[in-house]
Protein backbone atom coordinates (compact mmCIF):
# COMPACT_ATOMS: atom_id res chain seq x y z
CA UNK A 1 0.00 0.00 0.00
CA UNK A 2 0.99 3.49 -0.99
CA UNK A 3 1.07 5.30 2.73
CA UNK A 4 2.56 8.80 1.28
CA UNK A 5 -0.88 9.07 -0.24
CA UNK A 6 -2.89 6.82 2.26
CA UNK A 7 -1.88 8.77 5.41
CA UNK A 8 -1.33 12.32 3.47
CA UNK A 9 -2.43 14.70 6.15
CA UNK A 10 -0.04 13.92 9.05
CA UNK A 11 -1.23 16.89 10.27
CA UNK A 12 -4.54 17.78 8.70
CA UNK A 13 -6.16 14.54 8.49
CA UNK A 14 -7.46 12.57 6.32
CA UNK A 15 -11.13 12.64 7.57
CA UNK A 16 -14.45 13.60 6.97
CA UNK A 17 -17.42 14.40 8.81
CA UNK A 18 -20.85 13.51 10.14
CA UNK A 19 -24.63 14.01 10.33
CA UNK A 20 -26.75 14.62 13.02
CA UNK A 21 -29.92 16.41 12.03
CA UNK A 22 -30.55 14.86 8.49
CA UNK A 23 -32.93 14.65 6.37
CA UNK A 24 -35.40 11.23 5.39
CA UNK A 25 -36.51 8.71 8.87
CA UNK A 26 -33.96 9.63 11.05
CA UNK A 27 -34.23 13.58 11.23
CA UNK A 28 -35.01 15.21 14.50
CA UNK A 29 -34.60 19.31 14.02
CA UNK A 30 -35.65 19.93 17.65
CA UNK A 31 -33.42 21.18 20.37
CA UNK A 32 -31.94 18.69 22.78
CA UNK A 33 -30.35 18.68 25.86
CA UNK A 34 -27.16 16.38 26.75
CA UNK A 35 -27.77 13.50 28.87
CA UNK A 36 -26.36 12.92 32.18
CA UNK A 37 -22.53 12.74 31.57
CA UNK A 38 -22.51 8.83 33.14
CA UNK A 39 -25.79 8.10 30.81
CA UNK A 40 -23.69 6.83 27.68
CA UNK A 41 -20.30 5.26 29.14
CA UNK A 42 -23.07 3.45 31.66
CA UNK A 43 -24.89 2.04 29.03
CA UNK A 44 -21.71 1.20 26.57
CA UNK A 45 -21.98 -2.39 27.20
CA UNK A 46 -25.30 -2.59 26.83
CA UNK A 47 -25.32 -1.04 22.97
CA UNK A 48 -23.33 -4.69 22.11
CA UNK A 49 -25.24 -6.41 19.72
CA UNK A 50 -27.85 -3.90 19.06
CA UNK A 51 -29.44 -4.60 15.77
CA UNK A 52 -30.05 -1.54 13.16
CA UNK A 53 -32.70 -2.28 10.31
CA UNK A 54 -32.41 -1.75 7.32
CA UNK A 55 -35.23 0.91 7.18
CA UNK A 56 -33.40 3.21 9.29
CA UNK A 57 -30.74 3.60 6.89
CA UNK A 58 -31.32 5.63 3.48
CA UNK A 59 -29.86 3.53 1.13
CA UNK A 60 -30.20 -0.40 0.64
CA UNK A 61 -29.11 -2.41 2.79
CA UNK A 62 -29.12 -5.82 4.60
CA UNK A 63 -29.14 -4.04 8.18
CA UNK A 64 -26.27 -3.12 10.56
CA UNK A 65 -24.93 -5.07 13.71
CA UNK A 66 -23.05 -3.41 16.97
CA UNK A 67 -19.95 -5.52 17.16
CA UNK A 68 -18.63 -4.75 19.81
CA UNK A 69 -18.46 -1.69 22.72
CA UNK A 70 -15.63 -0.25 25.11
CA UNK A 71 -15.38 1.97 27.67
CA UNK A 72 -11.95 3.90 26.84
CA UNK A 73 -11.02 5.86 29.75
CA UNK A 74 -9.49 9.49 29.76
CA UNK A 75 -6.14 10.10 28.96
CA UNK A 76 -3.65 12.73 27.37
CA UNK A 77 -2.96 16.37 28.22
CA UNK A 78 -3.09 19.49 26.48
CA UNK A 79 -4.72 19.36 22.87
CA UNK A 80 -4.67 15.82 22.79
CA UNK A 81 -6.21 15.20 25.90
CA UNK A 82 -9.50 12.40 25.49
CA UNK A 83 -11.79 12.31 28.35
CA UNK A 84 -13.94 8.84 28.74
CA UNK A 85 -15.69 7.87 26.08
CA UNK A 86 -17.29 4.25 24.77
CA UNK A 87 -16.18 3.10 21.46
CA UNK A 88 -18.74 1.22 19.61
CA UNK A 89 -17.65 -0.81 16.45
CA UNK A 90 -19.84 -2.48 13.94
CA UNK A 91 -21.39 -3.73 10.43
CA UNK A 92 -23.35 -2.68 7.70
CA UNK A 93 -24.51 -5.59 5.64
CA UNK A 94 -24.97 -5.28 2.05
CA UNK A 95 -27.68 -6.36 -0.47
CA UNK A 96 -25.67 -8.67 -2.35
CA UNK A 97 -24.22 -11.46 -0.34
CA UNK A 98 -20.88 -11.25 -2.09
CA UNK A 99 -20.23 -7.63 -1.13
CA UNK A 100 -18.19 -6.83 1.91
CA UNK A 101 -19.80 -5.88 5.05
CA UNK A 102 -18.85 -1.97 5.83
CA UNK A 103 -16.95 -1.47 8.61
CA UNK A 104 -17.88 1.37 11.33
CA UNK A 105 -17.03 2.98 14.76
CA UNK A 106 -18.63 5.53 16.90
CA UNK A 107 -17.05 7.65 19.55
CA UNK A 108 -19.54 8.45 22.37
CA UNK A 109 -18.00 10.86 25.00
CA UNK A 110 -19.05 11.24 28.34
CA UNK A 111 -19.30 14.77 28.07
CA UNK A 112 -21.37 15.26 24.88
CA UNK A 113 -21.60 18.54 23.71
CA UNK A 114 -24.82 17.31 21.89
CA UNK A 115 -23.11 17.58 18.55
CA UNK A 116 -21.57 15.34 15.75
CA UNK A 117 -18.72 14.76 13.43
CA UNK A 118 -18.70 12.61 11.06
CA UNK A 119 -14.41 11.52 9.42
CA UNK A 120 -13.92 10.93 5.46
CA UNK A 121 -11.04 8.52 4.31
CA UNK A 122 -8.28 8.68 2.48
CA UNK A 123 -6.44 6.74 -0.68
CA UNK A 124 -8.75 4.11 -1.52
CA UNK A 125 -9.98 3.65 2.15
CA UNK A 126 -10.29 0.49 3.23
CA UNK A 127 -9.61 1.02 6.99
CA UNK A 128 -11.20 3.24 9.76
CA UNK A 129 -9.88 6.87 10.03
CA UNK A 130 -8.81 7.20 13.48
CA UNK A 131 -11.94 8.71 15.09
CA UNK A 132 -10.09 9.70 18.19
CA UNK A 133 -7.58 11.94 16.26
CA UNK A 134 -7.16 15.60 17.03
CA UNK A 135 -6.74 16.46 13.28
CA UNK A 136 -3.43 19.26 14.07
CA UNK A 137 -1.16 19.63 16.51
CA UNK A 138 -2.75 23.36 17.26
CA UNK A 139 -6.17 22.10 17.95
CA UNK A 140 -7.81 19.75 19.69
CA UNK A 141 -10.14 17.26 17.84
CA UNK A 142 -13.87 17.02 17.63
CA UNK A 143 -13.60 13.81 19.98
CA UNK A 144 -11.73 15.94 22.60
CA UNK A 145 -14.39 18.71 22.36
CA UNK A 146 -17.32 16.55 22.92
CA UNK A 147 -18.21 15.55 20.25
CA UNK A 148 -20.14 11.82 19.21
CA UNK A 149 -17.90 11.01 16.26
CA UNK A 150 -17.92 8.34 13.40
CA UNK A 151 -16.53 7.11 10.58
CA UNK A 152 -16.55 3.90 8.36
CA UNK A 153 -13.91 2.01 5.96
CA UNK A 154 -16.34 2.57 2.81
CA UNK A 155 -17.43 -0.81 2.28
CA UNK A 156 -14.35 -3.46 2.05
CA UNK A 157 -11.34 -4.45 3.96
CA UNK A 158 -7.73 -3.22 2.37
CA UNK A 159 -5.86 -5.88 4.58
CA UNK A 160 -8.18 -8.89 2.48
CA UNK A 161 -7.57 -7.19 -0.48
CA UNK A 162 -4.76 -8.67 -3.51
CA UNK A 163 -4.82 -4.39 -4.66
CA UNK A 164 -5.96 -1.76 -2.78
CA UNK A 165 -8.73 -1.27 -5.95
CA UNK A 166 -9.57 -4.75 -6.11
CA UNK A 167 -13.25 -3.83 -4.47
CA UNK A 168 -13.74 -1.87 -8.22
CA UNK A 169 -14.54 -5.53 -8.90
CA UNK A 170 -17.87 -5.71 -7.21
CA UNK A 171 -20.34 -3.25 -8.28
CA UNK A 172 -21.76 -3.17 -4.66
CA UNK A 173 -18.43 -2.29 -3.06
CA UNK A 174 -17.84 0.00 -5.36
CA UNK A 175 -20.54 2.12 -5.33
CA UNK A 176 -19.97 2.60 -1.72
CA UNK A 177 -16.76 3.57 -2.34
CA UNK A 178 -17.91 6.02 -4.68
CA UNK A 179 -20.62 7.63 -1.90
CA UNK A 180 -23.14 5.18 -0.88
CA UNK A 181 -21.10 4.34 2.21
CA UNK A 182 -21.67 7.38 3.66
CA UNK A 183 -25.03 7.42 3.68
CA UNK A 184 -25.51 4.35 5.00
CA UNK A 185 -22.86 4.58 7.53
CA UNK A 186 -24.33 8.40 8.41
CA UNK A 187 -27.73 7.19 8.84
CA UNK A 188 -26.35 3.75 11.10
CA UNK A 189 -24.45 6.03 13.50
CA UNK A 190 -27.32 8.36 13.81
CA UNK A 191 -29.33 5.15 15.48
CA UNK A 192 -26.80 4.61 17.72
CA UNK A 193 -26.23 8.00 19.01
CA UNK A 194 -30.11 8.43 19.44
CA UNK A 195 -29.59 4.79 21.38
CA UNK A 196 -27.09 6.28 23.77
CA UNK A 197 -28.04 9.73 24.14
CA UNK A 198 -31.84 9.92 23.51
CA UNK A 199 -31.55 12.69 20.75
CA UNK A 200 -30.18 13.42 17.85
CA UNK A 201 -27.21 15.69 17.97
CA UNK A 202 -28.21 19.72 17.40
CA UNK A 203 -25.10 20.39 14.56
CA UNK A 204 -23.78 17.89 12.18
CA UNK A 205 -20.20 18.54 10.33
CA UNK A 206 -17.92 16.51 7.51
CA UNK A 207 -14.06 16.74 7.88
CA UNK A 208 -12.38 15.21 4.60
CA UNK A 209 -9.20 15.51 3.02
CA UNK A 210 -7.82 14.28 -0.16
CA UNK A 211 -10.55 11.45 -0.86
CA UNK A 212 -11.97 12.43 1.83
CA UNK A 213 -12.08 15.73 0.42
CA UNK A 214 -13.73 14.39 -2.23
CA UNK A 215 -16.31 12.54 0.25
CA UNK A 216 -17.01 15.93 1.77
CA UNK A 217 -18.71 17.71 -1.30
CA UNK A 218 -19.98 14.40 -2.47
CA UNK A 219 -22.64 14.63 1.06
CA UNK A 220 -23.24 18.22 0.89
CA UNK A 221 -24.43 18.08 -2.81
CA UNK A 222 -26.47 14.88 -2.71
CA UNK A 223 -27.35 14.63 1.08
CA UNK A 224 -27.86 18.51 2.08
CA UNK A 225 -30.06 18.04 4.43
CA UNK A 226 -27.89 15.62 6.75
CA UNK A 227 -24.77 18.57 7.58
CA UNK A 228 -24.59 22.18 8.61
CA UNK A 229 -21.16 21.86 8.01
CA UNK A 230 -18.44 20.87 6.15
CA UNK A 231 -14.37 21.08 5.52
CA UNK A 232 -13.06 19.92 2.25
CA UNK A 233 -9.55 19.41 2.52
CA UNK A 234 -7.47 18.95 -1.08
CA UNK A 235 -10.43 17.06 -2.37
CA UNK A 236 -9.40 14.02 -4.86
CA UNK A 237 -11.90 15.10 -7.42
CA UNK A 238 -13.50 14.60 -10.32
CA UNK A 239 -12.04 11.27 -10.34
CA UNK A 240 -11.76 10.23 -14.09
CA UNK A 241 -10.28 13.75 -14.80
CA UNK A 242 -7.78 13.22 -12.37
CA UNK A 243 -7.08 9.90 -13.80
CA UNK A 244 -6.85 10.68 -16.95
CA UNK A 245 -4.57 13.75 -15.99
CA UNK A 246 -2.09 11.02 -14.34
CA UNK A 247 -1.98 8.86 -17.02
CA UNK A 248 -0.79 11.95 -19.56
CA UNK A 249 1.76 12.57 -16.78
CA UNK A 250 2.91 9.15 -16.02
CA UNK A 251 3.05 8.06 -19.81
CA UNK A 252 5.21 11.35 -19.98
CA UNK A 253 7.51 10.49 -17.45
CA UNK A 254 7.74 7.06 -18.51
CA UNK A 255 9.22 8.21 -21.96
CA UNK A 256 13.18 7.29 -22.47
CA UNK A 257 14.93 10.09 -20.93
CA UNK A 258 12.32 11.88 -19.57
CA UNK A 259 12.33 11.55 -15.42
CA UNK A 260 14.07 14.38 -13.68
CA UNK A 261 16.06 12.89 -10.91
CA UNK A 262 16.06 14.98 -7.69
CA UNK A 263 18.94 16.93 -8.23
CA UNK A 264 17.29 18.07 -11.26
CA UNK A 265 14.56 18.98 -9.81
CA UNK A 266 16.06 20.58 -7.00
CA UNK A 267 17.64 23.08 -9.89
CA UNK A 268 14.42 24.03 -11.21
CA UNK A 269 12.26 24.84 -8.13
CA UNK A 270 16.31 26.95 -7.11
CA UNK A 271 15.65 28.82 -10.73
CA UNK A 272 11.70 29.53 -9.56
CA UNK A 273 12.29 30.80 -6.10
CA UNK A 274 15.08 32.97 -8.17
CA UNK A 275 12.45 34.35 -10.83
CA UNK A 276 9.44 34.26 -8.26
CA UNK A 277 10.19 33.95 -4.47
CA UNK A 278 10.42 37.71 -4.07
CA UNK A 279 7.07 38.61 -6.05
CA UNK A 280 5.03 38.55 -2.94
CA UNK A 281 7.33 41.26 -1.24
CA UNK A 282 9.78 39.40 0.73
CA UNK A 283 12.31 36.07 -0.32
CA UNK A 284 11.07 33.86 2.22
CA UNK A 285 11.46 30.36 0.39
CA UNK A 286 7.61 30.49 -0.56
CA UNK A 287 6.11 31.39 -3.90
CA UNK A 288 2.98 33.27 -2.50
CA UNK A 289 1.72 34.96 -6.40
CA UNK A 290 1.73 31.82 -7.79
CA UNK A 291 0.04 33.08 -10.46
CA UNK A 292 2.33 35.82 -11.93
CA UNK A 293 4.95 33.15 -10.77
CA UNK A 294 3.54 31.07 -13.78
CA UNK A 295 3.38 34.35 -16.48
CA UNK A 296 7.12 35.40 -15.86
CA UNK A 297 8.89 31.54 -15.42
CA UNK A 298 10.09 29.92 -18.43
CA UNK A 299 12.20 26.72 -17.53
CA UNK A 300 13.40 26.74 -21.18
CA UNK A 301 14.77 30.43 -20.94
CA UNK A 302 15.47 30.61 -17.35
CA UNK A 303 19.13 30.73 -15.20
CA UNK A 304 19.80 29.77 -12.24
CA UNK A 305 22.87 32.37 -11.28
CA UNK A 306 23.31 33.17 -14.81
CA UNK A 307 23.81 29.64 -16.30
CA UNK A 308 20.81 28.38 -18.40
CA UNK A 309 18.38 25.35 -17.15
CA UNK A 310 18.20 23.60 -19.91
CA UNK A 311 21.30 21.89 -20.77
CA UNK A 312 23.22 23.09 -24.12
CA UNK A 313 21.78 21.65 -27.14
CA UNK A 314 18.93 19.92 -25.29
CA UNK A 315 21.08 16.75 -24.35
CA UNK A 316 21.52 15.44 -20.66
CA UNK A 317 24.67 16.94 -20.19
CA UNK A 318 24.41 16.12 -15.99
CA UNK A 319 22.54 17.03 -12.56
CA UNK A 320 22.85 21.05 -13.13
CA UNK A 321 20.26 21.36 -15.82
CA UNK A 322 17.40 19.76 -17.67
CA UNK A 323 17.23 18.33 -21.08
CA UNK A 324 14.42 18.77 -23.45
CA UNK A 325 12.93 15.36 -22.76
CA UNK A 326 12.77 16.47 -19.23
CA UNK A 327 11.54 20.10 -19.76
CA UNK A 328 8.66 18.28 -22.11
CA UNK A 329 7.71 15.60 -19.78
CA UNK A 330 7.57 19.04 -16.94
CA UNK A 331 5.52 20.95 -19.77
CA UNK A 332 3.09 17.99 -20.62
CA UNK A 333 2.49 17.82 -16.36
CA UNK A 334 2.00 21.89 -16.22
CA UNK A 335 -0.23 21.87 -19.16
CA UNK A 336 -3.72 21.11 -19.59
CA UNK A 337 -5.18 17.65 -20.88
CA UNK A 338 -7.89 17.99 -23.89
CA UNK A 339 -10.15 15.21 -23.86
CA UNK A 340 -10.64 13.93 -27.76
CA UNK A 341 -13.53 11.88 -26.16
CA UNK A 342 -16.57 12.73 -24.91
CA UNK A 343 -17.24 11.88 -21.27
CA UNK A 344 -20.66 11.66 -19.44
CA UNK A 345 -20.10 13.90 -17.13
CA UNK A 346 -19.47 16.80 -19.09
CA UNK A 347 -15.72 17.49 -18.35
CA UNK A 348 -13.15 18.12 -21.69
CA UNK A 349 -9.78 18.56 -20.27
CA UNK A 350 -7.60 17.95 -17.15
CA UNK A 351 -6.35 21.30 -16.13
CA UNK A 352 -2.34 20.15 -15.70
CA UNK A 353 -0.29 20.72 -11.79
CA UNK A 354 1.63 23.78 -10.62
CA UNK A 355 4.83 22.01 -11.24
CA UNK A 356 7.05 25.35 -11.82
CA UNK A 357 6.06 26.83 -8.72
CA UNK A 358 6.15 23.53 -6.86
CA UNK A 359 9.11 21.98 -4.54
CA UNK A 360 8.96 18.18 -6.29
CA UNK A 361 11.72 16.91 -3.51
CA UNK A 362 14.88 18.30 -4.62
CA UNK A 363 18.71 16.79 -3.17
CA UNK A 364 19.50 16.45 0.19
CA UNK A 365 18.86 13.49 3.08
CA UNK A 366 17.06 15.76 5.39
CA UNK A 367 13.21 13.51 5.94
CA UNK A 368 11.27 16.30 4.57
CA UNK A 369 12.94 16.85 1.61
CA UNK A 370 12.58 13.36 1.51
CA UNK A 371 9.20 13.22 2.09
CA UNK A 372 8.41 15.84 -0.13
CA UNK A 373 9.96 13.44 -2.97
CA UNK A 374 8.02 10.82 -2.38
CA UNK A 375 5.03 13.06 -2.28
CA UNK A 376 5.66 13.88 -5.82
CA UNK A 377 7.21 12.37 -8.40
CA UNK A 378 9.09 9.82 -6.17
CA UNK A 379 12.52 8.53 -6.71
CA UNK A 380 11.71 6.43 -10.00
CA UNK A 381 10.14 6.71 -13.64
CA UNK A 382 6.67 5.59 -13.37
CA UNK A 383 6.59 1.99 -14.83
CA UNK A 384 4.55 -1.53 -14.65
CA UNK A 385 4.60 -3.01 -12.46
CA UNK A 386 4.16 -0.32 -10.00
CA UNK A 387 6.62 0.02 -7.25
CA UNK A 388 6.41 2.70 -4.26
CA UNK A 389 9.45 4.11 -5.11
CA UNK A 390 7.29 6.07 -8.40
CA UNK A 391 5.37 8.59 -7.97
CA UNK A 392 2.38 9.24 -6.19
CA UNK A 393 0.10 9.81 -8.62
CA UNK A 394 1.30 6.92 -10.70
CA UNK A 395 0.20 4.31 -8.26
CA UNK A 396 -3.55 5.77 -8.36
CA UNK A 397 -3.42 5.61 -11.81
CA UNK A 398 -2.13 2.22 -12.13
CA UNK A 399 -5.24 0.64 -9.26
CA UNK A 400 -7.76 2.83 -11.26
CA UNK A 401 -6.87 1.81 -14.74
CA UNK A 402 -6.17 -1.92 -13.57
CA UNK A 403 -9.57 -2.70 -11.55
CA UNK A 404 -11.78 0.79 -12.52
CA UNK A 405 -11.73 1.02 -16.28
CA UNK A 406 -10.36 -2.49 -17.51
CA UNK A 407 -11.52 -4.30 -14.54
CA UNK A 408 -8.15 -6.66 -15.52
CA UNK A 409 -5.50 -7.41 -12.67
CA UNK A 410 -2.67 -7.56 -15.10
CA UNK A 411 -3.34 -4.58 -17.33
CA UNK A 412 -0.89 -2.49 -17.56
CA UNK A 413 -1.60 1.44 -16.82
CA UNK A 414 0.94 3.32 -19.21
CA UNK A 415 -0.81 1.38 -22.08
CA UNK A 416 -4.43 3.66 -21.36
CA UNK A 417 -3.75 6.60 -24.04
CA UNK A 418 -5.78 8.81 -22.02
CA UNK A 419 -5.96 11.11 -25.86
CA UNK A 420 -7.38 8.25 -27.48
CA UNK A 421 -8.33 5.37 -24.75
CA UNK A 422 -10.05 3.37 -28.29
CA UNK A 423 -12.17 0.38 -26.56
CA UNK A 424 -11.83 1.69 -22.74
CA UNK A 425 -13.83 5.21 -23.64
CA UNK A 426 -16.94 3.99 -22.76
CA UNK A 427 -16.01 2.98 -19.26
CA UNK A 428 -14.48 6.10 -18.75
CA UNK A 429 -17.61 7.91 -19.56
CA UNK A 430 -19.32 5.76 -17.36
CA UNK A 431 -16.73 6.51 -14.22
CA UNK A 432 -17.21 9.88 -15.00
CA UNK A 433 -21.09 9.93 -13.56
CA UNK A 434 -19.76 9.47 -10.39
CA UNK A 435 -17.61 13.28 -11.13
CA UNK A 436 -21.15 15.20 -11.31
CA UNK A 437 -22.74 14.14 -7.98
CA UNK A 438 -21.01 17.07 -6.01
CA UNK A 439 -21.73 19.71 -8.42
CA UNK A 440 -24.91 20.69 -7.40
CA UNK A 441 -24.67 22.75 -3.96
CA UNK A 442 -27.69 24.50 -3.95
CA UNK A 443 -29.95 22.60 -1.87
CA UNK A 444 -26.85 22.67 0.98
CA UNK A 445 -26.63 26.55 0.08
CA UNK A 446 -29.94 27.01 0.36
CA UNK A 447 -30.29 25.20 3.92
CA UNK A 448 -28.00 27.35 5.30
CA UNK A 449 -25.21 25.03 5.55
CA UNK A 450 -21.16 25.99 5.45
CA UNK A 451 -18.39 24.80 3.70
CA UNK A 452 -14.76 25.68 3.87
CA UNK A 453 -12.37 24.43 0.89
CA UNK A 454 -8.71 24.34 1.52
CA UNK A 455 -5.97 23.28 -1.19
CA UNK A 456 -2.17 23.68 -1.32
CA UNK A 457 -0.69 25.16 -4.51
CA UNK A 458 2.16 22.65 -4.20
CA UNK A 459 0.15 19.50 -4.68
CA UNK A 460 1.50 17.36 -7.21
CA UNK A 461 -0.94 14.42 -6.36
CA UNK A 462 -3.99 16.36 -6.64
CA UNK A 463 -3.61 19.43 -8.79
CA UNK A 464 -5.77 22.89 -7.24
CA UNK A 465 -6.12 23.64 -10.22
CA UNK A 466 -9.03 21.43 -9.67
CA UNK A 467 -10.59 23.01 -6.91
CA UNK A 468 -10.55 26.20 -8.35
CA UNK A 469 -12.20 25.11 -11.73
CA UNK A 470 -14.95 23.48 -8.88
CA UNK A 471 -14.91 26.72 -7.32
CA UNK A 472 -15.39 28.55 -10.38
CA UNK A 473 -18.18 26.04 -11.66
CA UNK A 474 -20.19 26.82 -8.43
CA UNK A 475 -20.14 30.72 -9.09
CA UNK A 476 -20.90 30.09 -12.69
CA UNK A 477 -24.75 28.26 -11.74
CA UNK A 478 -25.20 29.42 -8.33
CA UNK A 479 -24.21 32.88 -8.82
CA UNK A 480 -21.54 34.71 -6.89
CA UNK A 481 -23.31 35.89 -4.04
CA UNK A 482 -24.91 32.70 -3.24
CA UNK A 483 -21.73 30.94 -3.21
CA UNK A 484 -20.24 34.00 -1.00
CA UNK A 485 -23.02 32.93 1.30
CA UNK A 486 -21.82 29.37 2.16
CA UNK A 487 -18.63 28.97 1.09
CA UNK A 488 -14.73 29.89 1.57
CA UNK A 489 -12.07 28.43 -0.83
CA UNK A 490 -8.65 29.11 -0.13
CA UNK A 491 -5.18 28.48 -1.11
CA UNK A 492 -2.02 27.51 0.28
CA UNK A 493 1.18 28.26 -1.05
CA UNK A 494 3.94 25.49 -0.55
CA UNK A 495 1.55 23.28 0.70
CA UNK A 496 1.43 19.85 -1.28
CA UNK A 497 -0.69 17.07 -0.47
CA UNK A 498 -0.20 17.00 3.23
CA UNK A 499 3.39 17.98 3.22
CA UNK A 500 5.76 20.80 2.13
CA UNK A 501 7.76 23.63 2.77
CA UNK A 502 5.28 24.60 4.35
CA UNK A 503 2.90 22.14 5.86
CA UNK A 504 -0.29 23.53 7.05
CA UNK A 505 -1.51 23.25 10.40
CA UNK A 506 -5.14 24.91 10.58
CA UNK A 507 -8.08 24.68 12.98
CA UNK A 508 -10.47 24.01 10.30
CA UNK A 509 -12.95 22.87 13.14
CA UNK A 510 -13.41 26.15 14.81
CA UNK A 511 -13.54 27.94 11.99
CA UNK A 512 -16.44 25.75 10.58
CA UNK A 513 -18.32 25.98 14.71
CA UNK A 514 -18.04 29.89 14.63
CA UNK A 515 -19.83 30.01 10.84
CA UNK A 516 -22.49 27.58 11.60
CA UNK A 517 -23.32 28.51 15.13
CA UNK A 518 -21.78 32.16 15.73
CA UNK A 519 -22.11 33.64 11.98
CA UNK A 520 -18.78 34.44 12.36
CA UNK A 521 -17.29 34.77 8.93
CA UNK A 522 -14.13 32.86 8.25
CA UNK A 523 -12.90 35.12 5.36
CA UNK A 524 -10.18 37.02 6.96
CA UNK A 525 -9.54 35.94 10.30
CA UNK A 526 -7.87 32.36 9.30
CA UNK A 527 -4.17 31.95 10.40
CA UNK A 528 -2.12 28.99 9.36
CA UNK A 529 1.11 27.62 11.21
CA UNK A 530 3.71 25.74 9.61
CA UNK A 531 4.92 22.61 11.04
CA UNK A 532 7.68 20.88 9.07
CA UNK A 533 9.58 23.54 6.93
CA UNK A 534 10.11 26.07 9.59
CA UNK A 535 7.59 25.01 12.54
CA UNK A 536 5.81 27.34 13.92
CA UNK A 537 5.78 30.65 11.22
CA UNK A 538 2.46 31.39 10.54
CA UNK A 539 0.38 33.24 7.26
CA UNK A 540 -2.66 34.09 6.94
CA UNK A 541 -4.66 32.05 4.81
CA UNK A 542 -6.14 33.84 2.39
CA UNK A 543 -9.36 33.51 0.43
CA UNK A 544 -8.93 32.53 -3.16
CA UNK A 545 -7.94 34.39 -5.56
CA UNK A 546 -6.27 37.03 -3.18
CA UNK A 547 -2.31 35.99 -1.81
CA UNK A 548 0.01 36.53 1.19
CA UNK A 549 1.47 39.94 0.65
CA UNK A 550 4.43 41.21 2.64
CA UNK A 551 3.70 44.54 4.47
CA UNK A 552 7.23 45.80 3.88
CA UNK A 553 8.54 45.13 7.48
CA UNK A 554 7.84 42.88 10.44
CA UNK A 555 8.74 39.82 11.05
CA UNK A 556 8.61 37.16 7.92
CA UNK A 557 7.46 34.31 9.76
CA UNK A 558 4.42 36.20 11.12
CA UNK A 559 1.02 36.26 9.82
CA UNK A 560 1.25 39.82 10.88
CA UNK A 561 3.47 41.20 8.61
CA UNK A 562 1.63 39.69 5.84
CA UNK A 563 -2.08 41.11 4.08
CA UNK A 564 -3.98 39.19 1.42
CA UNK A 565 -4.17 40.79 -1.35
CA UNK A 566 -4.86 40.56 -5.49
CA UNK A 567 -1.69 42.45 -6.24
Amino acid sequence: MNTIYKSALPYLLLMGGLSACGGGKNDNTEPVTPPPAQAVTSSCVQLAGMQIAATSIGLPTSGAVVTGTKVVPASGTGTGALGEYCIVSGSIKPVDASAPNIQFQVALPKNWNANAVMFGGGGFNGVIPDITSSGTPTAAGPLARGYAVFASDSGHQEASLPHPTAFMLNQEANRNFMGDALKKTRDTALVIVKAAYGAAPKKSYFIGGSNGGREALLVGAVWPADWDGIAALYPARPITTQLLGMLRTSRALAAPGAYPNRAKRGVLYQAALAACDGLDGVKDGLISDEKKCEAVFNPATAVLNGVPLRCAGGADTGDNCLSDAQLGALETMNNPVPFNFSLASGATSFPGFNVYTSDLGGPGSSQLQATIAAATLGNTAPGFPYTPDMPNLSWIADGLARYGVAQDASFNYLTLDPLKPGPYASQLSALSTVDNRDTNMGGFAAKGGKLLIMHGTADMIITSRGSESYVQGLQSTLGLSVVDSFLRFYLAPGFGHGIGNFTVSWDFLSALENWVEKGVDPKANQVITDVAGIPGRTRPLCIYPTWAKYNGSGDVNSAASFTCALK
